[in-house]
C-alpha cells in the first residue's frame, strides 16, 4: 500500500536520552561479548594489533581497548558514536563486522556509564569524545562531552593511527563503592577477565592464526583456541557441504580421550566449558565466531555427541535472513536451511556416537574372523536389551574351569562383567529411545526367581535365622524385593 505523505501531518517523537540509554543498557552483553564487540569495530578499521587492559582501581577500575587501525577524525568520533549510525539493511563489504551501529555503544553501556573514544588518523592530531550517563540522565539529552580520563592525554602517542576505547565507572562490572584493597572484589574481576581472555581466544582463532594480527592481554599475546584439534591425528573431517553460495558447513568427529595426542592436548581441547557444552554448531561470520557449541534449535545436547563439532561459514550477506542479533551471539537459522542443516547433523552424531560407544577403537576385521563381543544386544517385542554373549570363547572356558575352581571361575566371570558393562552404548539407547527400553526381570521365567528365592530362604534357617528373619531378608535383597507375594509364600 502506497502513502502519500505530502499531506499527512506529524509529530516529533524523539526517544527520551536518559530512557533510552538504560534500555540499551539492558541488552544482555557479557563482560566477554561486550569487549568482543569493541574488538569487531577495531578489525573493520584495518587494526593489526589490539591491546586489551584492566586497570585495578577498586571502584575506579577501568578497561582500555587500543588498536593501531586506521583512527578517525574529530567529525568520525562524533558520527560512530551516535547510536544507529549504521542502517543494518545497507550493504557492507565482505570484511565488515558490523551490522545495526550499535555495536560500541551499547557494548559499552552494558558494562560501564563513562564511554571514552580518542582516536587519530596518520599525520593529524589527537581527538576525543565521551558518552557520560550521569551528564544524559541530568539533562536528558542526547549530547556527548569533549572529556578525557585524567592521565590518558598521550594514549596514543606510541602509534601513528588508531583508536582507544575507554571504560571508566564501571558500574556493571564492579560496585563503585569497591575499595581498591578489597582482594576478594580484586579476584572477581581477575576471574572474570580470565573468561574474556579465554572468549577472545576461541572468537578470533582464524585471525589470530593469521600471524599477521594480534591480540594483547595486558601486555602478553593471547593465542589462538581451535576448537576443531586441527592437529590430532586421529581427528575424523567430514567432507564439506553447501547452502546455496553463501553457507558452508564442515563437521568434525574429536578423538576420544584414548587416542589424543597428550593429556594437556585433551585439556586444552575441553575449552571453556567443557566437551559437553562444546558440542554441535560453530557459526563464523567474516572469520568472527559468532555462536560456539550449539545446535541451533535442531537438537538437543547429548552425551554421547560430546565430540561432534561443526563448523558453519556464513556470509554477511544472510544476516538478516539467519537473525544475527546485536550482540552477535545468537543465530537462528531460517526454514530453507534447518532440513540439511539437521541432516548433516544427523551424520556427524553418528560418527561422534562410533568414538564415543567404543572409545576411540577402531577394530580390524579379517576375512573369515568375526568379533566376540562380551555382550550382546538383543531386540523383543520392539524392546531392546543386553544380555552376556553364552558363545563367547571365554564364558566357555571358565565352565571348563568351574568344574575344578568353581569359586574362582565365578570371580574371573564377575569381574569380567563388571569391567565391560557397555554403559556408553545403553546410554545412547536410552537417550534415543528410553521407553523402548526392555524393563528388567520382565519376561524372565518366573520358576527360576522362585528356584532361586528358595535355596536362599532354606539356606539361611539352616544357618539359624527363623522362618520369618528369612522372609524379612529376602524382602530387602534385589531382585527378590520386587516379589513380596512369592516371598510370602515360602515354607
Amino acid at each position: 500500500m502506497n502513502i502519500d505523505f505530502s499531506n499527512i501531518q506529524t509529530a516529533s517523537a524523539i526517544p527520551g536520552a536518559a530512557a533510552m540509554i538504560e534500555t540499551f543498557r539492558a541488552i544482555g552483553y557479557s563482560l566477554e561479548t561486550a569487549v568482543a564487540d569493541i574488538i569487531d569495530n577495531s578489525i573493520s578499521a584495518g587494526a593489526r594489533n589490539i591491546y586489551i587492559d584492566r586497570i585495578w582501581k577498586g571502584g575506579e577500575s577501568m578497561i582500555i581497548i587500543k588498536d593501531d587501525g586506521h583512527g578517525m577524525s574529530d567529525e568520525e568520533i562524533i558520527q560512530a558514536m551516535r547510536p544507529g549510525a549504521q542502517n543494518p539493511l545497507e550493504e557492507r563489504s565482505l570484511t565488515d563486522l558490523g551490522r545495526f551501529g550499535l555495536g560500541l555503544k551499547t557494548a559499552s553501556f552494558s558494562q560501564c556509564r563513562n564511554l571514552t573514544v580518542i582516536s587519530k588518523r596518520k599525520g593529524e592530531n589527537v581527538s576525543f569524545w565521551t558518552w557520560n550517563l550521569d551528564y544524559v540522565a541530568l539533562t536528558n539529552r542526547w549530547n556527548l562531552i569533549r572529556w578525557l580520563p585524567d592521565g590518558y592525554e598521550n594514549l596514543l602517542d606510541d602509534i601513528e593511527s588508531g583508536t582507544a576505547v575507554i571504560w571508566s565507572n564501571l558500574d556493571r562490572v564492579v560496585s563503585p563503592l569497591t575499595k581498591k584493597d578489597d582482594e576478594n572484589a580484586k579476584r572477581k574481576f581477575s576471574e572474570a577477565f580470565d573468561r574474556v581472555k579465554r572468549h577472545l581466544a576461541m572468537t578470533y582463532h582464524r585471525f589470530l592464526e593469521d600471524k599477521s594480527f594480534k591480540l594483547y592481554w595486558c601486555g602478553h599475546e593471547i593465542k589462538p583456541w581451535n576448537p576443531f584439534c586441527l592437529n590430532e591425528k586421529k581427528l575424523q573431517i567430514m567432507p564439506t557441504d553447501y547452502i546455496g553460495n553463501d553457507i558452508a558447513i564442515k563437521g568434525y568427529i574429536l578423538p576420544h580421550k584414548n587416542n589424543f595426542s597428550s593429556e594437556s592436548a585433551y585439556k586444552n581441547a575441553e575449552g571453556i566449558y567443557g566437551f559437553s557444552a562444546h558440542q554441535g554448531f560453530y557459526v563464523y561470520r567474516g572469520n568472527r565466531l559468532l555462536l560456539a557449541g550449539d545446535w541451533l534449535g535442531l537438537m538437543r545436547k547429548e552425551e554421547s555427541y560430546k565430540l561432534v563439532r561443526i563448523q558453519v561459514d556464513l556470509q554477511n550477506t544472510v544476516d538478516s535472513a539467519w537473525q544475527i542479533d546485536i550482540k552477535k551471539s545468537k543465530a537462528y537459522p531460517p526454514m530453507g536451511c534447518r532440513l540439511q542443516l539437521e541432516s548433516y547433523a544427523k551424520k556427524a552424531c553418528a560418527l561422534g556416537m562410533e568414538v564415543y560407544k567404543h572409545r576411540g577403537r577402531i577394530l580390524k576385521r579379517r576375512a573369515g574372523t568375526d568379533f566376540q563381543s562380551l555382550w550382546s544386544e538383543k531386540k523383543k517385542d520392539d524392546k531392546w536389551y543386553f544380555v552376556v554373549n553364552r558363545e563367547h570363547s571365554m564364558i566357555k572356558n571358565l565352565k571348563l574351569m568351574a568344574r575344578e575352581d568353581p569359586d574362582g571361575a565365578i570371580e574371573m566371570l564377575l569381574k569380567f562383567i563388571e569391567e565391560s558393562i557397555p554403559t556408553k552404548t545403553i546410554y545412547v539407547k536410552e537417550a534415543q529411545d528410553e521407553s523402548a527400553q526392555k524393563q528388567p526381570y520382565s519376561d524372565i521365567d518366573i520358576s527360576i526367581i522362585k528356584s532361586m528365592m528358595e535355596q536362599i530362604y532354606h539356606n539361611q534357617i539352616s544357618e539359624g535365622l527363623s522362618s520369618e528373619q528369612a522372609r524379612l531378608s529376602l524382602k530387602y535383597m534385589e531382585p527378590f524385593n520386587e516379589y513380596e507375594d512369592l516371598i510370602d509364600e515360602l515354607v
